[in-house]
C-alpha cells in the first residue's frame, strides 16, 4: 500500500509509557472522533491503536493496570535462567482470551494500519497491514524488544523484532507514501531527546545472536532525534500535531505500580481532549501550517 490519504495518525511505543497515549485514544473514542485515513502504531502503540480500531474503550487500561503488573508478565529470575524477562506469549495468550479483541469491527473498517516491525535478519523497518487474523501476532512481533524478549516472532517467512529498533516514530514513511496533516502521539515529555546506547560493548554481547540488530539499536538515539526534528520542523505542505506527555510524566519503560499507570492514563485523556480541539482537517491547498506542540499543564509526577 504505496499511497495513504492525507490524515495519519502515529503512536509512538514506549512499554508501559504507552498508557498515556491509551487514555488519549479512549477519550477520543468517547467523542467519536477520527478523521484519520491511516493509522501507524509501533510496539505499545499498535496495540492502543487496535483497541482504538475495535472500538473497545478501556481494554488496554486494564491491560496496563492490571495484568502488566502481573508476576507472570515480568520475571527477572527466569530472565537470569535465561529465558524472557517480559512474557508476551502469556500477555497475548490471557487477554485475547479475557478481553477479547473485535474482529469484526477491525475487519469493517477499510482503512490502512500499518504496524512498525523491524526484521531480525536485516535489521530494517516494515510496515506491515496485517488481516485481522494475523494482528495479535504482528502486534506481538511489535512489542517484541530484543533481549528481553529473546527470540522474535515469526510471521511468514521472516522473525521480526520490536518496530523501535528501526523506526520509533514512522512520521517520515507516513510523509513518503503521501500524508500531509499528522497527529503524533508521544509517550515522552516535549523536551525528550534520547541519549545514546551506554555499554555498547555489553549491547554486542547480548545481540550476539542476532548479530543484523547491533547496529540499528546502537544507533536507535541519532534517528529517533533526527524524526523529532522532523516533526518540529516538517516539509512544506506538512502540518504535524504533536501531543505529549507534561514534563511531570515520569513512568519507566516497565513500571509495575497500578497507581501512577492510572494516573497516566487520565493524564492522556485530558491530553485527548485538548488534542481534538488542535486538529485541522486537510485543507489541500498545499500551505503549511506551523507545527503544533501540545505541552499539557503540569502535574503531579506519575
Amino acid at each position: 500500500m504505496d499511497q495513504v490519504g492525507p490524515s495519519a495518525l502515529i503512536v509512538e511505543g514506549g512499554a508501559m509509557r504507552g498508557v498515556f497515549s491509551c487514555g488519549v485514544l479512549d477519550t477520543f473514542l468517547a467523542r467519536d472522533f477520527s478523521p484519520f485515513d491511516s493509522f501507524w502504531g509501533v510496539s505499545a502503540g499498535a496495540s492502543n491503536l487496535a483497541a482504538y480500531l475495535a472500538k473497545m474503550p478501556g481494554r488496554n487500561r486494564k491491560i496496563y493496570t492490571d495484568y502488566s503488573c502481573r508476576r507472570a508478565f515480568l520475571t527477572p529470575g527466569r530472565f537470569l535462567r535465561g529465558g524472557d524477562l517480559m512474557d508476551l506469549d502469556w500477555m497475548w495468550t490471557i487477554t485475547l482470551a479475557e478481553l477479547g479483541i473485535d474482529k469484526a469491527v477491525l475487519a469493517a473498517d477499510p482503512r490502512p494500519f500499518f504496524l512498525a516491525v523491524t526484521r531480525q535478519d536485516s535489521g530494517q523497518a516494515e510496515y506491515h497491514t496485517p488481516d485481522v487474523e494475523q494482528l495479535a501476532e504482528t502486534m506481538k512481533a511489535s512489542s517484541a524488544l530484543p533481549v528481553l524478549y529473546r527470540k522474535g516472532v515469526r510471521l511468514g517467512q521472516h522473525t521480526y523484532v520490536d518496530g523501535g529498533v528501526a523506526d520509533a516514530l514512522p512520521v517520515a514513511e507516513a510523509i513518503r507514501r503521501g500524508a500531509r496533516q499528522i497527529m503524533v502521539l508521544r509517550s515522552r515529555p516535549a523536551s525528550y531527546r534520547k541519549s545514546a546506547s551506554g555499554l555498547p560493548a555489553l549491547q554486542r554481547w547480548l545481540l550476539r545472536d542476532t548479530p543484523h540488530l547491533v547496529e540499528p539499536m546502537l544507533s536507535r538515539a541519532e534517528r529517533y532525534n533526527r524524526t523529532l526534528d522532523l516533526i518540529r520542523q516538517p516539509p512544506e505542505g506538512v502540518n504535524i500535531v504533536e501531543i505529549c506527555p507534561p514534563e511531570s510524566f515520569r513512568l519507566k519503560r516497565l513500571t509495575r505500580d497500578a497507581e501512577p499507570l492510572e494516573r497516566g492514563y487520565e493524564l492522556g485523556r485530558i491530553a485527548g481532549e485538548a488534542a481534538m480541539a488542535r486538529w485541522q482537517p486537510f485543507s489541500g491547498d498545499g500551505q503549511s501550517p506551523a507545527p503544533q506542540c501540545h505541552r499539557s499543564n503540569p502535574a503531579p509526577a506519575v
